[in-house]
């Protein structure tokens, strides 16, 4: 088995290895995971491999992302007075340890997410969720009976929506405080134990359709056939994400039958794959949408009509025909297309003059330096080359700094950036998710908790943050709706954010291989069902 799968997470794209007939091996930029823990990961790649290693207790409905279906949960009530949500298991669950899935796993694994305070904590912490009081507010009654207890009365939807983020993974407790780490007097653990941080990073404990075989840092991730799953099992025994950030390489291998699926692939390898008689494209527009963030920590980038002018410095129309051909569209609103609320409005051009005007007008008519943080991939790379060169026209030098998907997005968590360019999937079908992420930052010291991208680029807009929560609790949907349009009117006039485009995930996949079909979120793109010829 270990040569077999050396052969197939070898690092150079020609190695011509036909791929077990038993194992999907898909190409994917993998450079951006910091760990497996579903407590902790809050990367897109990420979110997939653990979608299909944990189970939640619902999960929203691909066909109607409007919906929200069982997944451990048999059933649910509601009271009447919309704090208290109670879930009945359904019967006969197990891990793929072969542990029984009870409701304390849930519930511990509800604690664990508030109690290690990760970024994935703030989902549940909005519900009024602490450290101190996460055992009350959620809690088994019994061995097949959750509560959850909110503290204001949201729609269902919102909390339901939250509930069927990766972020609510189940996780198998014994299995995981076997392997717990006890807190000591060095550490900076609040509470007794690491919760099994530690071992999860390179672990998994679900009772998915899969489990973790094993994760090599830019290398690859493979997960095998959980045998032991209460549902349809998968019909292959592993999946294989090799690392492979370069299009043209992944195009190479797929031709070859090295991989059987490409997923980064680049406009000009996408024409040429249509034209394959090996290979079928699979596509679906993702409510992912990539940004230029402007930290208001640099006092230059923090005068308003600097912040206009970079709106003006960025041509979309030359990046929407030639970069992000096939796998974007430009969008330049903060809600994807097809969420309650979502705006159209594409103001901005570029428009060079106009942008120098504004510059002059914040007393910077000789324009100044800055630099900006870039992975290290396409179309990224492409994008910020393009706006260099537009900044360029106005006087503003723009130093690129390429690095991987980890290493920018550490110095971005820590707003040690200047500009930077990046993606934001939503972590929950509700419009609440992408408001709060662009028009919400209620403590923008350097030790909040915030992990808001308004509070990483120290944009601190109390009263936008107070139409956001308004927005929150709001039952009506037309008058929500017209909330969150005005919203997104005023981050597109005032914020620090230029929104580039919406992502259409495209893949490249061999003739033989059946039944992938992309989600409309990175952590609904299920393999359980894929088959090979």
């Amino acid at each position: 088995m270990a040569t077999v799968l050396a052969s197939i997470v070898a690092t150079t794209p020609l190695a011509m290895a036909e791929t077990p007939a038993d194992t999907l091996v898909q190409g994917y930029a993998l450079d951006e995971i910091i760990t497996m823990d579903p407590a902790e990961a809050f990367e897109l790649s990420t979110a997939e491999i653990s979608a299909n290693i944990y189970d939640l207790l619902v999960r929203f409905d691909v066909s109607d992302t409007s919906k929200v279906q069982g997944d451990l949960a048999q059933s649910w009530t509601i009271s009447d007075d919309g704090l208290v949500y109670t879930f009945k298991l359904k019967p006969g669950l197990t891990f793929a340890s072969g542990n029984p899935v009870t409701a304390e796993d849930v519930a511990w694994s509800f604690e664990r997410v508030i109690k290690l305070d990760k970024a994935p904590a703030f989902i549940l912490g909005q519900f009024g969720i602490t450290g101190d009081n996460v055992t009350e507010k959620a809690r088994a009654e019994g061995p097949d009976t959750f509560v959850f207890t909110v503290d204001r009365p949201y729609a269902p939807s919102f909390v339901l929506n939250c509930l069927a983020s990766s972020s609510s993974a189940v996780v198998d407790k014994k299995l995981v405080l076997d392997h717990a780490i006890p807190a000591v007097p060095s550490t900076d653990y609040k509470w007794d134990s690491d919760f099994g941080n530690d071992w999860l990073k390179t672990h998994s404990a679900g009772s998915g359709v899969f489990k973790l075989r094993e994760w090599r840092a830019n290398e690859a991730v493979v997960i095998d056939r959980n045998e032991g799953y209460h549902g349809s099992k998968a019909k292959l025994a592993r999946v294989v994400y090799r690392h492979m950030k370069e299009s043209a390489a992944q195009r190479l291998s797929l031709e070859a039958g090295d991989i059987d699926v490409a997923r980064n692939l680049e406009p000009n390898d996408l024409e040429a794959m249509a034209k394959s008689e090996l290979v079928d494209l699979v596509e679906a527009p993702k409510g992912t949408v990539f940004y230029i963030g402007l930290n208001q920590k640099n006092q230059r980038l923090a005068a308003p009509e600097v912040r206009q002018a970079f709106k003006y410095l960025v041509d979309y129309d030359a990046i929407g025909k030639t970069l992000i051909k096939g796998i974007g569209r430009v969008h330049q609103t903060f809600l994807p297309a097809g969420v309650l609320g979502e705006l159209s409005d594409t103001p901005f051009k570029l428009d060079v003059a106009k942008a120098k005007a504004l510059l002059e007008k914040a007393g910077l008519k000789d324009g100044f330096s800055v630099t900006m943080d870039v992975r290290n991939t396409q179309p990224v790379t492409g994008i910020a080359e393009s706006i260099q060169q537009t900044a360029a026209a106005a006087g503003i030098t723009i130093e690129i700094v390429p690095g991987d998907d980890k290493q920018t997005l550490t110095k971005y968590r820590a707003r040690n950036h200047d500009i930077y360019i990046g993606q934001w999937g939503q972590d929950y079908f509700d419009p609440n998710s992408n408001a709060q992420a662009f028009a919400s930052n209620t403590d923008n010291s350097d030790r909040s908790k915030n992990s808001t991208l308004a509070w990483r680029n120290a944009w601190h807009v109390l009263e936008l943050t107070a139409k956001t929560d308004a927005a929150l609790m709001e039952t009506d949907s037309a008058k929500r709706r017209a909330m969150y349009e005005d919203i997104q009117r005023t981050v597109l006039e005032t914020s620090p954010f230029v929104l580039l485009f919406q992502q259409i995930e495209v893949a490249g996949v061999r003739k033989n291989v059946r039944g992938l079909k992309l989600g409309p979120s990175f952590d609904t793109n299920f393999v359980g069902n894929v088959t090979k010829d």
